[in-house]
C-alpha cells in the first residue's frame, strides 16, 4: 500500500489567545496602563493624559489620550492589527528617529497593544494621523468577538469620520477601555498608579518634551498629601552623581547637614577621568589558566575595571543617587521624618531609565535587582539598603543594544550585558558608600559622643584603668580583677580573630586549591612531561601545607621574618603567576637583614597573604591591560626596615594606585573601596599585629627604603623585638 499524501496542516489559534496573551504578558492593571503610556512615547507624543472615570460603577472606564503621530488606516491594518509586528524593532535597528523629538522606539516586539486586553472587554480606538483630514475609529467588544471563534475568523469594523475627538490641527490617539476587569480601585491602588505613571520619566534626566497627567474625576482626594519626589529629595543627606563611558569614571559627591542645632561642615568631593574598579567575585574559569607549552595563549581575564570592551552593548551609564539617614537620633531631629520614611518605604530603590523612560520593574517595592538589602546585612555599617536611597540609572537606547527587555515587560533578559550593567552600578554605588562612610562617622560622633561607633577596639584602656586606681586607693584591690579581665579579654579576642581569619582564609583555600588542581589538570591534558607534572604537584603540596599552617591555631612564639615571608610567598605563588605579578623580596636572597620576633604565626601568615590579595586586586585595577607573556609590570615588594619607631618591620609595597584614605579609615572595620570587599582585611592585619605585640603602620616609601618604582601602597608590620 502506497502512502497517501495529506495536505499540510495549519495552526488555527482560537481568538481567545489574544486575551490570554494580555493576561499573561502584562502583570497587572497598573503595568498595562504603563505600557499604553510607553506606546504614546513611541508615537512622538508630548503630552499623555490617563483618566479613570466612574470607578466602582458599571460605567467605569480608563482612557489614555496623547498628541502623538496618530495612525492612518494603513498603519492600523498592517501594524496595529498585526500582533508581533517588527515595525518598531526595524525602526530602532535602522536608527530611524521620530520627526519631532528624535526618539528611538522603546517597543520592539509588537506586543504592547495587548495591554488593552488586560484592562477590559470593550475597547474604542480613535486616532488621527498628522496632516490627515479624517480620524479613524475602531470598536472591539471582546466578550462577543472571542466567543468560540478562531483567530482567522475575526473581523473588526474600522470607520473613518470627520474629526470629533481631534479637531482643528489636533492629532494623536485616544484609547478608551470599558467593561473593566478591575472596577474597584482603592485609594492605595490609585496612589500606586500615580507613582507608577509619573515615574515613567526620570526625575533627574527626563525628556523635557514628555508629560504624563493622571486625572481622577471625583476621586482627586485619593491623591491628597502625596509629596512630589523633589519635596523628598531636598531632605537627603548625601547626593551623588556619576558617569561611566569610554573616557573613564566621573563623579561628584556632596554631604549636606539637614539637622538644626548640630554644627558639622558640609563636604564635597569629585573625580574625573579615573578608572571604575569592579567587583572580583567568583573564580576565573579554567580556560583562563596560564597556558602550558604548546597551547595557544588565552588573553581572556575577568575584568576588574570598566573599559571600552566592557561597555560594548551596554553603552555609557550614568546615575544619580540621593541617600537618606534613618537613624533614630537623626529622625528625632527632623520635623519631616514621618513624611520621608513613608515615602522611602514605598519608593526606595534604584530605578533604570532608557532614554529617560523607565524600564519597569526595577526599583519597585518587591524588586532588589542590585541586591542592596543583602549587601547591607553583610556589611551593616557601610552599605546602603533600598529603604534609604532614591536613585536613577540612565542608559541610552542607541548604545544599549544588548540589553533586551523581557516579553512580560518586567526588566531585562538576564544575559551577559545585564550582568555587566549591574556590576557597573554596584561599583559606582560602592565608590559613593566609601565617601559617605567618612561623613556618616562624623555625624554619629556628634550625635552620640563616640558611643555606638561601629568598631571592635583591639586595645582597651587597661593601662589607663591601672593609672587611675591608685588615685582612689583601690589599686591593690582592683589589680587582680583588672589582670583577670585583661587576660580573658585577650583570649576571647584571639579566638575571635582566629575564627574571623579562618572565615576569610577558607574562601582563599578553596580558590587557590581549585586553581592549583586546574593547572595540574591542564598540564596533564596538554601532555606535559613528567618533570613538569612533578613540579606542579609539588607546588600544590606546598600550597596545601601553607594553608594548613594558616588555618591551624598557633601560639605566639619567636619566628624569623624570612620564614614568615617564605610561607606567605608559597601560599600566594600561584596567584602571582596567574595575575602576572613580579614578587620581589631581597630578604629571601640575602638574610643579613633578617630578624626574629614574637609572632602569632597563623594569624600573621593570614595577614601577609591578605596584604598580597589587596595588592593583586588594585594592581589589576591600575594596570588592567597586561597581556599574557608580556613584561611583568605589576610588582609587589617585601623588605625589612629598622627605621620605624617600635622595632624591626616587614615592609609590603606595590606599584598600584596607593591609598586614598588615612590610617583611621583604612583599619576601620567594614570600610572598603572594593565593590565586593568586606572591609575587614586591614582591620584583621591590625589585630594580628597587636596580638603579636606589634603595630600596623603606613609609612612613606622613602622613610623605609622602598626601591624606586614602588609608588603605590606601603604597609609596615612593626614587631616588638625580644618581647
Amino acid at each position: 500500500m502506497t502512502d497517501k499524501p495529506i495536505d499540510p496542516f495549519r495552526f488555527r489559534p482560537r481568538a481567545r489567545i489574544l486575551r490570554l496573551l494580555g493576561d499573561q504578558l502584562i502583570g497587572n492593571s497598573r503595568l498595562a496602563i504603563f505600557e499604553l503610556v510607553k506606546n504614546s512615547y513611541d508615537a512622538d507624543a508630548e503630552k499623555v493624559t490617563v483618566t479613570l472615570s466612574a470607578l466602582s460603577t458599571n460605567a467605569a472606564s480608563i482612557s489614555v489620550k496623547d498628541d502623538g503621530d496618530g495612525m492612518s488606516l494603513e498603519i492600523i491594518q498592517d501594524i496595529w492589527f498585526v500582533p508581533g509586528s517588527d515595525h518598531r524593532e526595524q525602526q530602532r535597528l535602522q536608527n530611524r528617529r521620530t520627526q519631532n523629538f528624535h526618539r528611538l522606539p522603546l517597543g520592539e516586539k509588537g506586543l504592547g497593544r495587548f495591554a488593552v486586553h488586560k484592562l477590559g472587554d470593550q475597547i474604542t480606538l480613535v486616532t488621527r494621523a498628522r496632516g490627515a483630514d479624517i480620524e479613524n475609529v475602531v470598536f472591539i467588544d471582546w466578550s462577543k468577538l472571542l466567543d468560540g471563534r478562531f483567530l482567522e475568523e475575526l473581523k473588526v469594523e474600522v470607520n473613518s469620520r470627520t474629526p470629533v475627538e481631534f479637531k482643528g490641527d489636533e492629532h494623536g490617539t485616544l484609547i478608551t477601555i470599558e467593561q473593566l476587569r478591575q472596577k474597584n480601585w482603592t485609594r492605595g491602588d490609585l496612589r500606586r498608579l500615580y507613582r507608577q505613571v509619573t515615574s515613567i520619566c526620570s526625575p533627574f534626566e527626563a525628556p523635557k518634551e514628555f508629560q504624563v497627567i493622571l486625572a481622577l474625576p471625583d476621586r482627586e482626594g485619593d491623591l491628597a498629601g502625596l509629596p512630589s519626589v523633589q519635596d523628598i529629595l531636598k531632605h537627603a543627606f548625601w547626593h551623588y552623581t556619576f558617569k561611566v563611558d569610554e573616557t573613564g569614571f566621573t563623579w561628584t559627591y556632596r554631604f549636606i547637614n539637614h539637622l538644626t542645632g548640630l554644627v558639622i561642615e558640609n563636604r564635597e568631593s569629585k573625580g574625573e577621568g579615573g578608572l571604575l574598579a569592579l567587583d572580583d567575585r567568583g573564580d576565573e574559569p579554567a580556560e583562563e589558566m596560564m597556558p602550558t607549552p604548546g597551547t595557544r595563549k588565552s588573553t581572556k581575564r575577568k575584568k576588574v575595571v570598566v573599559d571600552k570592551d566592557f561597555l560594548e552593548g551596554v553603552g555609557p551609564v550614568s546615575g544619580e543617587f540621593y541617600v537618606f539617614d534613618r537613624d533614630k537620633d537623626v529622625l528625632a531631629r527632623m520635623t519631616t521624618s514621618e513624611l520621608v520614611t513613608k515615602f522611602l518605604n514605598e519608593n526606595g530603590g534604584v530605578r533604570v531609565y532608557r532614554d529617560g523612560i523607565r524600564v519597569y520593574n526595577y526599583g519597585e517595592r518587591g524588586d532588589d535587582w542590585l541586591g542592596l538589602d543583602l549587601r547591607r546585612v553583610n556589611q551593616p555599617t557601610l552599605r546602603v539598603s533600598r529603604n534609604v536611597i532614591v536613585g536613577a540609572v540612565n542608559i541610552t537606547l542607541e548604545r544599549s543594544v544588548d540589553l533586551v527587555e523581557k516579553t512580560n515587560r518586567e526588566g531585562f533578559v538576564e544575559n551577559d550585558a545585564f550582568s555587566r550593567l549591574r556590576r557597573i552600578v554596584i561599583a559606582a554605588l560602592s565608590a559613593m558608600e566609601a565617601e559617605r562612610d567618612q561623613d556618616k562617622s562624623r555625624l554619629r560622633k556628634l550625635l552620640d559622643g563616640d558611643h555606638g561607633v561601629e568598631r571592635f577596639d583591639a586595645a582597651p584602656p587597661f593601662e589607663k584603668l591601672r593609672s587611675e586606681a591608685p588615685r582612689l586607693g583601690a589599686d591593690t584591690a582592683l589589680e587582680p580583677h583588672i589582670k583577670r579581665i585583661e587576660t580573658e579579654f585577650n583570649a576571647l579576642k584571639e579566638t575571635l580573630v582566629h575564627a574571623g581569619m579562618a572565615g576569610v582564609g577558607i574562601a582563599v583555600v578553596f580558590h587557590e586549591v581549585d586553581r592549583g588542581v586546574r593547572e595540574l589538570y591542564s598540564v596533564i591534558r596538554a601532555g606535559g612531561d613528567a618533570g613538569r607534572l612533578e613540579q606542579k604537584a609539588r607546588d600544590l603540596s606546598i600550597l596545601l601545607d601553607g594553608f594548613a599552617t594558616l588555618l591551624r591555631r598557633s601560639d605566639r612564639g619567636p619566628m624569623k621574618a624570612s620564614e614568615l615571608v617564605r610561607q606567605a610567598r608559597d601560599v600566594s605563588s600561584a596567584r602571582f603567576r596567574f595575575h602576572q605579578t613580579r614578587f620581589n623580596c631581597p630578604l629571601l636572597e640575602n638574610l643579613q637583614s633578617d630578624f626574629e620576633a614574637p609572632m602569632a604565626q597563623g594569624l600573621l601568615l593570614g595577614a601577609l597573604t591578605n596584604l598580597f590579595d589587596n595588592s593583586l586586586y588594585w594592581l589589576r585595577v591600575s594596570r588592567p591591560d597586561v597581556e599574557l607573556g608580556a613584561e611583568l609590570t605589576r610588582r609587589i615588594y617585601v623588605g625589612t626596615s629598622n627605621d620605624l619607631e617600635g622595632g624591626p618591620a616587614l615592609i609590603v609595597a606595590d606599584n598600584g594606585p596607593g591609598f586614598k584614605d588615612g590610617p583611621e579609615l583604612l583599619t576601620k572595620p567594614f570600610f572598603t573601596r572594593r565593590p565586593d570587599g568586606m572591609g575587614l582585611g586591614l582591620y584583621y592585619v591590625k589585630l594580628a599585629m597587636e596580638l603579636s605585640g606589634g603595630t600596623l603602620q603606613f609609612p612613606a616609601a622613602a622613610d623605609v627604603g622602598v626601591p624606586e618604582g614602588y609608588d603605590g601602597a606601603v604597609v609596615a608590620l612593626v614587631f616588638k623585638q625580644g618581647a
